[in-house]
């Protein structure tokens, strides 16, 4: 007879969609946490048919895991779940044989990484604008890079009736350059850039937090359990979680 499969109680809370699992450590050391009514110590392992309550009310086994997918999304794509609004939508082009979502947006012309889930938690955390999480872009454009352009990009460039925030841009070649935003004003590098009077030949994403683009274009991968756990915690205290209610 096989072994019960065996899952760290923490682990176990975030798949639940309870909470992170530094979250759930934290319960944990307060005593919030019991496995068949003993309160368990950290890193306990719980079977299946354990039952699992946080001050006082029942954990289930999620049904369905969530997903979490890094895709490298192709110039003509939409950022839309509405097929019926966009022919060349990514939900269709995925074509994920459950129902995914992305995770904001990238414009129709641009190209690069995006993050797609089942996860409506985590989105309403990364799309925090406070979380100050870092974007990082390789753009070229039309005519050759001055450093004044590099620097003005860099100090900050009014739109949209604000000033954007400084950000640290880097020449690469004399047509192309990197910048790391942490905001996401629509369509903020094109208009920078049109703002100095350069308009932008190519847009691609290639790092969303501490998450490079790793795969080709048009394909995507599951994120894995290290890039999920960095996730949550730069953005644990982002939001509300059920840890934070009285």
């Amino acid at each position: 007879m096989s072994e019960p499969q065996l899952t760290r109680i923490n682990k176990f809370l975030s798949e639940a969609g309870y909470c992170s699992r530094r979250a759930a450590d934290k319960l944990i050391e307060q005593r919030r946490v019991t496995i068949n009514g003993v309160v368990p110590e950290m890193g306990t392992k719980i079977a299946p048919d354990d039952e699992v309550h946080v001050d006082g009310k029942l954990i289930s086994e999620p049904k369905e895991k969530p997903v979490y997918l890094a895709f490298n999304k192709p110039v003509g794509i939409v950022c839309t779940t509405d097929a019926k609004v966009e022919k060349d939508n990514i939900i269709d082009y995925i074509n994920y044989p459950t129902r995914i979502f992305p995770i904001g947006r990238l414009d129709k012309p641009s190209e690069g990484l995006i993050f797609l889930t089942s996860d409506g938690d985590i989105v309403n955390k990364i799309l925090r604008a406070r979380n100050n999480h870092e974007k990082e872009y390789e753009v070229r454009v039309n005519r050759a890079l001055t450093d004044d352009f590099i620097q003005k990009m860099g100090d900050g460039i009014p739109i949209l009736g604000t000033l954007t925030r400084q950000c640290k841009v880097e020449k690469l070649t004399s047509f192309t350059f990197s910048i790391v935003l942490t905001q996401g004003l629509n369509r903020q590098i094109r208009r920078m850039c049109e703002y100095l009077d350069y308009n932008v030949v190519k847009l691609k994403r290639t790092r969303i937090m501490h998450i490079s683009l790793d795969v080709p274009v048009g394909e995507w991968r599951h994120l894995t359990e290290e890039e999920l756990q960095g996730i949550h915690d730069s953005t644990d205290d982002s939001s509300k979680t059920h840890l934070d209610k009285t």
